[in-house]
């Protein structure tokens, strides 16, 4: 198996430094997850039906209702980055399930057993779910530009773009893996990930703006990580698009949510074995 070659890279790698070592790790980690991806890729286009449904159906009619006050920004136009921002998250969130079937295959215990920092463990699973997102998000933008969505090419914003879906798709990622280390059965994770999903989209300002909400919710949505990658993609995605928190606020949010979760994954990554 080559997830057995890679738990034995980890055993016997033997880097000069703490740095180098964690690196490596890292990427070792991140190359099996990349290569289940390469032996079965429909997971990506299946994983993208949803999204489509959304900006075919929902961002069609609610374009013509003219329900949702937008400014000077058409529907489609500012629902386009929610949308792509759902897709992070719906891959992302039930990442953790991994995990629990590593657990059950009884290659978790090998892992545990290698040398390997179990941060560099918990980032690089991290680092390949965001290998999916990407993979995603270059279909979602082809769906969006068949539907006429304004979207911006210039190379920084789609740099920008592409940073944001890898740091959201890390953030969600591992707190799967916190959630998954937490409930460690296959059944109780699938259940918790249904409940957190929606909560979390409809809780943003993924599909009407946060100034549409009542008090409360307003509240709920400045403290949902989801709020701040839609708005760092809102700014880049489109031509027009703004900030209402500032780029610097929304990279800020993403990077304070993955180095917690990373820290609280890899104290709790260990006991998902137990």
């Amino acid at each position: 198996m080559k997830e057995a070659r890679i738990v034995r890279s980890l055993a016997h790698a033997a880097p000069r430094n703490a740095s180098a070592s964690f690196a490596r790790y890292t990427l070792a980690v991140a190359e099996v997850e990349v290569r289940k991806l390469a032996r079965d890729p429909t997971e990506v286009f299946t994983r993208s039906v949803q999204p489509a449904l959304w900006l075919l159906v929902f961002g069609q009619v609610f374009g013509r209702l003219r329900a949702i006050p937008t400014g000077a920004m058409r529907y489609i136009d500012f629902m386009a980055p929610g949308v792509l921002a759902q897709s992070v998250l719906f891959t992302a969130i039930f990442y953790g399930i991994a995990v629990i079937w590593e657990r059950d295959l009884g290659l978790l215990h090998k892992m545990l057993v290698t040398p390997a920092y179990r941060g560099a463990l918990v980032l690089g699973k991290a680092a390949s779910a965001s290998a999916r997102t990407v993979a995603q998000t270059v279909l979602i933008y082809a769906i969006a530009l068949a539907l006429g969505v304004h979207l911006s090419f210039r190379v920084g914003s789609l740099a920008v773009v592409l940073l944001a879906v890898v740091l959201g798709s890390a953030v969600f990622s591992t707190f799967s893996l916190v959630v998954a280390c937490v409930v460690k059965t296959r059944e109780r994770f699938m259940g918790i990930g249904q409940v957190l999903t929606m909560p979390l989209f409809f809780a943003s300002n993924a599909i009407y703006p946060i100034d549409m909400m009542p008090g409360w919710l307003k509240i709920v949505a400045r403290l949902n990580p989801l709020t701040y990658l839609v708005d760092l993609l809102r700014s880049f995605m489109v031509v027009g698009g703004t900030s209402a928190f500032g780029v610097g606020t929304d990279l800020a949010v993403q990077l304070v949510a993955l180095v917690a979760l990373v820290l609280v994954a890899s104290k709790l990554y260990p006991s998902v074995a137990a």
